[in-house]
């Protein structure tokens, strides 16, 4: 379940830096290393990070908030 866990993080982080350039100087990275939003190798991208957003909600149960 580590590995898992590590993964979704990993995932969850290129997908924020992702929005990031984004936002910052509209250049999405994602789109542009498998060839356009459209192209279905970036749409698997976007839903595989999505998805590890996810994933890492059960994280909040864990963080110990009082």
């Amino acid at each position: 379940m580590k590995a898992l866990d590590i993964t979704a993080l990993i995932l969850l982080i290129i997908g924020g830096l992702n929005w990031l350039l984004v936002g910052l100087i509209k250049f999405d990275l994602v789109a542009m290393i498998f060839g356009g939003q459209d192209s279905i190798m970036a749409r698997v991208i976007y839903v595989v990070v999505g998805l590890s957003a996810i994933y890492c909600l059960k994280f909040i149960g864990k963080m110990g908030m009082k």
